[in-house]
């Protein structure tokens, strides 16, 4: 493995642990030892190689396809793409239904079209945050800080909004 496919590797593992609000040792908590923080650590910051075996086990611990934790190639090093644009899915269901019915069931639409049932996350698409800004009549900037206020999205879907709408 190149170090700079380990160096992408782990950005993408150290935003899935973010994004789902785990320090280095919660994961070693959560997964009562399993994951030594200083493992995942160094899966992290690229120092270490990572087996396909390991790959997809903390695939499974994080709820998340593998897919997912793989560094997306781009054509001849064109510019890396914006964040994606991931839904917390147990946040979500903390919200009251007043507020996110449309979007629960937007995502759910999505989760049986894909049969994706993990529960905990779900990327989405530019496409689907302009869609339901629509079904929300708001712009998808706006709805996008609405969705971060309801702990549904990270902060980093600002960037993934942000240089889109520069497109």
């Amino acid at each position: 493995m190149s170090s700079e496919y380990a160096k992408q590797l782990g950005a993408k593992l150290r935003a899935i642990r973010t994004q789902q609000g785990l320090s280095l040792h919660g994961v070693e908590e959560k997964s009562q030892g399993r994951w030594k923080a200083v493992v995942v650590g160094s899966y992290e910051r690229g120092d270490r190689a990572v087996t396909v075996q390991r790959l997809a086990e903390l695939a499974d611990f994080y709820g998340v396809p593998v897919q997912e934790l793989l560094p997306g190639t781009t054509p001849g090093g064109a510019a890396e793409p914006p964040p994606k644009l991931v839904l917390d899915l147990e946040r979500l269901a903390t919200v009251p239904a007043e507020k996110a019915g449309p979007l629960q069931r937007y995502a759910a639409t999505i989760q049986s079209q894909r049969g994706d049932y993990n529960g905990k996350v779900l990327s989405i698409r530019q496409d689907d945050l302009r869609t339901l800004a629509v079904i929300y009549d708001q712009s998808p900037s706006v709805l996008t800080e609405q969705l971060i206020s309801w702990g549904v999205l990270d902060a980093d879907a600002r960037r993934a909004v942000a240089s889109h709408e520069e497109v």
